[in-house]
């Protein structure tokens, strides 16, 4: 776990924002680059569906959810809302999450999920890359939350 008094979380900047803007449009028309998919998932205050790109990941057989960016609004929405949606085109799947929290099932998923995003989201893992040592996965996984999904339908 992180020893940081608060939740480490980097916001993304004005332009990181348009790009997330694009490929979240993009995937709605059904355009999926490298595999990302438009997230849904209820706010916890306004209870409206909010919309954002991202990386599901598949690892031994199962799907995730990371975090890059830390305990950012869609994570901390997950939590209250137990799961969403997944777009890409018309091809929407609903799924709850269980997240995880053991550090070391974290780890393991970490360094798959950077072997296959690292080119993209390297740096909101402060140095440590698909390459780094258990430990140090182990140590940067309480600022990456992670779940799985399990799909509805």
């Amino acid at each position: 776990m992180s020893s940081r008094p608060t939740p480490y979380y980097v916001q993304a900047g004005a332009l990181e924002t348009r790009f997330n803007s694009l490929f979240g449009k993009l995937a709605r028309l059904g355009i999926s680059l490298a595999g990302t998919a438009e997230l849904s998932v209820r706010g916890r205050k306004s209870g409206e569906m909010q919309r954002i790109p991202v990386n599901p990941h598949t690892y031994e057989g199962e799907q995730y959810l990371v975090s890059a960016r830390g305990h950012s609004q869609w994570v901390r929405n997950m939590r209250v809302a137990g799961g969403g949606e997944l777009r890409v085109g018309r091809k929407v799947r609903t799924f709850t999450v269980t997240e995880l929290t053991d550090p070391a099932q974290k780890a393991a998923v970490l360094r798959a999920y950077l072997e296959k995003w690292g080119w993209e989201v390297g740096r909101f893992f402060q140095g440590v890359t698909a390459q780094s040592t258990d430990a140090e996965l182990q140590a940067t996984a309480g600022d990456h939350p992670v779940f799985r999904i399990t799909l509805s339908n």
